[in-house]
């Protein structure tokens, strides 16, 4: 089963609010999910992103992919950048 961390759109028509989900690739966008890691408002000035990052750590190491927007936030709040060095370590 090919795990993947990306964005799952919540929210009311033009209002969209993001939570981040570790989904199944063959699961539709807004479909079912295994877990979820954050949240993501981009209304907000500045923009709010909100990581667990154990959850998140937890999920990388086990190998679920990021998708490129979900990758973009995970290194905005560092958790990639502390999943590089645990990586390194070990």
């Amino acid at each position: 089963m090919a795990v993947r961390i990306r964005l799952k759109r919540m929210g009311a028509k033009k209002r969209p609010f993001y939570r981040l989900v570790v989904a199944d690739s063959r699961s539709a966008r807004d479909g079912r999910f295994i877990d979820t890691v954050g949240s993501y408002d981009p209304l907000t000035e500045p923009a709010v992103i909100k990581v667990d990052e154990e959850k998140a750590l937890e999920w990388l190491q086990k190998g679920a992919q990021p998708s490129d927007t979900a990758r973009a936030l995970l290194k905005k709040s560092g958790v990639m950048e502390k999943f590089a060095t645990t990586r390194n370590e070990g």
